[in-house]
């Protein structure tokens, strides 16, 4: 008895077949986010910066863009639905419409750009220099967003100017402190109108966000 606890104490501590696959799990994280670490430090300085910027501001036009196309959205396909449903509508207020849906499929062109630029953020966070993308390709493709965005606001500046005339005519063709019942409700400002002057003034705000991300953009990577 005596010789067998000799060799029991002797036999040296043998692995826990239950914990290897724990360790091994734990080994292969480790060595992955020490991938990651070691591909981040061999990056250049400057693709850093430029990586961080796009990301950065990429998310930050793409989020805003994102939430007043929503609203804009909305609000048009409210107002053309109550437009379709009547036949007293005010005259020349298709035109206001037509130009706010184009600026508002031209937000959704700029929303795209947008994500590109996050993207290509990542792209250029990783080691592999085969799947980075150029420099002027980069360039190139904020360009094209900037000449989306300035397309879209001009659609919907026209819009707004158009609607603004008309709401302005129908405010000076009202006399003041009398009211017809018997006259055309067309003829008076009512909620439609309002609610196309609100969905443009959302698209020009989300429109103004990408043209300045963009020339952000263009200014701080041509700049290194």
């Amino acid at each position: 008895m005596g010789k067998k606890k000799d060799e029991n104490r002797s036999r040296p501590d043998l692995p826990n077949p239950s914990l290897t696959p724990m360790r091994d799990k734990q080994s292969e994280i480790t060595n992955i986010s020490t991938t990651r670490d070691s591909d981040l430090y061999s990056l250049p300085p400057a693709v850093q910066r430029a990586a961080n910027i796009l990301l950065r501001q990429g998310r930050i036009g793409f989020w805003t863009q994102i939430v007043l196309g929503v609203i804009s959205g909305v609000l048009l396909l409210i107002a053309t639905a109550s437009l379709l449903g009547t036949r007293q509508r005010t005259s020349g207020i298709e035109i206001g419409v037509l130009c706010a849906i184009g600026g508002a499929c031209f937000l959704v062109v700029a929303i795209f750009f947008s994500s590109r630029y996050m993207k290509i953020a990542r792209q250029m966070l990783r080691g592999d220099e085969d799947s980075r993308p150029k420099k002027s390709d980069t360039i190139q493709l904020i360009r094209q967003g900037l000449i989306a965005n300035i397309i879209g606001m001009f659609l919907t500046i026209l819009g707004a100017q158009a609607l603004a005339g008309i709401v302005l005519i129908k405010s000076l063709n009202v006399p003041q402190g009398t009211f017809n019942v018997a006259s055309n409700p067309s003829q008076f400002v009512n909620s439609v109108d309002l609610l196309i002057v609100q969905a443009n003034t959302n698209t020009i705000l989300a429109h103004f966000t990408g043209i300045v991300t963009s020339l952000w953009l263009l200014n701080r990577i041509t700049s290194k």
